[in-house]
């Protein structure tokens, strides 16, 4: 069999398969960018011939990059007019039920993925679910895995809510010259996200019971410790390293003020003299027995809330992303503190505060960080990539601008929805609508666009071209039906099935470009229009919820609820197969297969 396929296919394919492979297997064993990887994969295809020019760089003027590029301003436009910050105001309530919890955050994440990033929804709910679950008496790990589906289903409803709809409906349009309409999902969308809740609800004890990381932090959150070292200390000269004061258990020194009461640096190296105060956050038991233990007495306000210690700074919390340039380090062996002004006060790993000095913890995906950070930290600097942070000093105010944005992104849905104008059309009037009436200015807009994720779009075009020029779509595609026999709904469900397993490993949007070709092969060879294959091959490829690294939104939640990767797959497996079940049922209702003409 190898000898045949290899005999079967040209050097063209092979040199494709191989660059394929590769490129997921950095993606999934390696930390550098998304973007370089498939920018080189581009590289390999024009530097061996595989691509010419246009062909590789195909990608960059796809319309469906262009879309999502321009799509980014208007969701900046409605973000700091806070639309998002309205709609969770006045829809989550009070529910007197696990159930009714469930749907009252599930339908509006879910509605507002439809038309907004999947990751900037979740990345506004995760606090305010955190504080709403505490509300309730329910443990956040019960309503974060169902906040990070519904914003994966929701966005499946229309064309602009997932990647991956507008890669495979660009791929489509390019290869009929017909453009699908941005509501072409929603009715299957609405459907499986229905179902999807009632299967979230039924097997709500599949969901994990865990202790929310930020427990281990609430006494460190709200104080802080103050001593001071009396002018008879045995450590008066020796420096805060020496003296066993500047690593200690169960916390961290965040501030040092000498007798003149000026802050000084908080190094190793600093020396220690009589009156000098030290500032601490951690456990307050662990910083009173190390107090004792090198004689050193209560200051003057020896517990205060963080905001007296200075007006500069502030706690905030952070989690390590999976593929963080820190995992496997520690802070205290890195510049990581020193190059962005902060200092790191505590650690916690699922939910328990980790006994060991925090600037010596390994770290690893998943951790949750307490740090010391200046009031107007950026948290969107390079340096910074590697953590999460969910809380943000930019709260908008709620006005004239909050319904001005909402019109023009309603406008924009509905001139598309009807045809009056095309997708990238509308979006472009919207983006410039929300310049001119100021929902947000141009440095504003500029930031909101997000260039790693329109290089991986349009990178993940390119890959779906190569797979269908070379014949391995076509050679796929026999396969399949040489497998599953002529019946086209079980092709059908055997591509989608693939389809989902795969994007629990890789990018939705690379999954949806890379079966486009072989699904829109395997309906032309038994005789129907590709049509609704594509639409069941939309859904299944947004469908990943077995694992926390099949979706961005997954590590959103997977540090605040304290998961851990098992998590995942006890209830993702299940709502794999019954969301996979659903889509392929409701596809062809709403789209029944019509032979070819």
């Amino acid at each position: 069999m190898e000898t045949e396929l290899f005999l079967g296919f040209g050097l063209d394919a092979w040199i494709t398969i191989v660059t394929v492979l590769g490129m997921f297997s950095i993606l999934l064993f390696t930390k550098l960018r998304s973007d370089l990887v498939f920018l080189g994969a581009i590289g390999i295809l024009f530097v061996t011939g595989v691509l010419d020019a246009s062909e590789a760089f195909s990608g960059f003027s796809s319309t469906s990059v262009i879309t999502v590029g321009v799509l980014f301003v208007v969701v900046a436009g409605l973000m700091h007019t806070g639309v998002l910050q309205w709609i969770v105001k006045h829809l989550l309530g009070t529910p007197n039920s696990y159930s009714r919890a469930v749907t009252r955050l599930m339908m509006p994440v879910a509605v507002l993925s439809s038309f907004l990033s999947n990751t900037t929804v979740v990345a506004l709910f995760v606090n305010i679910v955190k504080m709403w679950a505490k509300k309730l008496g329910v443990s956040p790990s019960k309503l974060l895995i169902p906040l990070s589906y519904a914003s994966g289903m929701g966005g499946v409803c229309t064309l602009i809510g997932t990647p991956p709809n507008l890669i495979i409906s660009g791929l489509y349009e390019t290869k009929t010259g017909e453009a699908m309409n941005i509501l072409t999902t929603t009715i299957p969308g609405l459907f499986c996200l229905a179902i999807g809740i009632l299967s979230v609800i039924a097997m709500r004890k599949l969901l994990p019971d865990r202790k929310a990381p930020d427990s281990a932090f609430e006494s460190t959150g709200e104080y802080t410790v103050e001593v001071r070292v009396t002018s008879d200390n045995p450590y008066i000269g020796q420096t805060l390293g020496e003296a066993g004061l500047f690593h200690i258990k169960g916390g961290s020194l965040i501030a040092l003020y000498h007798f003149d009461n000026v802050p000084s640096p908080v190094t190793e190296d600093e020396p220690i003299m009589g009156g000098d105060h030290l500032v601490y956050a951690g456990q307050i038991d662990e910083l009173i027995d190390m107090a004792v233990s090198h004689q050193l007495v209560a200051a003057d306000h020896h517990v205060f809330s963080m905001s007296e210690l200075d007006s500069n700074c502030q706690l905030r919390t952070a989690y390590v992303n999976f593929g963080s340039s820190l995992i496997g380090k520690t802070i205290g062996g890195s510049t990581f503190e020193k190059d962005n002004n902060i200092t790191l006060a505590a650690v916690a790993r699922r939910g328990e505060r980790i006994n060991q000095a925090p600037r010596q913890v390994v770290l690893q995906a998943g951790d949750t960080l307490l740090l010391v950070c200046p009031n107007h930290l950026n948290v969107n600097t390079s340096s910074l990539s590697a953590l999460r942070f969910f809380d943000s000093d930019d709260l908008p105010n709620i006005g004239l601008g909050t319904l001005v944005s909402s019109i023009i992104m309603i406008a924009m849905v509905v001139i598309s929805a009807l045809g009056i104008m095309p997708l990238l059309q509308s979006a472009f009037l919207a983006a410039a609508a929300m310049l001119i009436f100021r929902c947000c200015n141009a440095e504003q807009a500029m930031k909101a666009i997000n260039w790693e994720i329109l290089m991986v779009f349009a990178g993940s075009a390119v890959l779906g071209l190569a797979i269908q020029k070379t014949g391995i779509a076509e050679w796929l595609a026999t396969g399949i039906l040489d497998v599953c026999g002529t019946n086209p709904i079980v092709v059908m469900t055997a591509v989608c099935l693939v389809g989902t397993f795969i994007t629990e490993f890789i990018s939705n949007t690379a999954a949806g470009a890379m079966f486009f070709p072989i699904m829109y092969e395997a309906a032309e060879r038994l005789g129907y229009d590709p049509f609704p294959f594509l639409v069941a091959l939309m859904v299944s490829v947004s469908s990943s919820f077995a694992t926390p690294i099949g979706s961005p939104t997954h590590m959103l939640v997977y540090g605040p609820g304290g998961y851990r990767f098992s998590d995942f797959m006890r209830i993702g497996l299940l709502m794999n197969i019954i969301i996979l079940a659903a889509n392929i049922f409701i596809v062809n209702i709403v789209y029944p297969l019509t032979p070819l003409k």
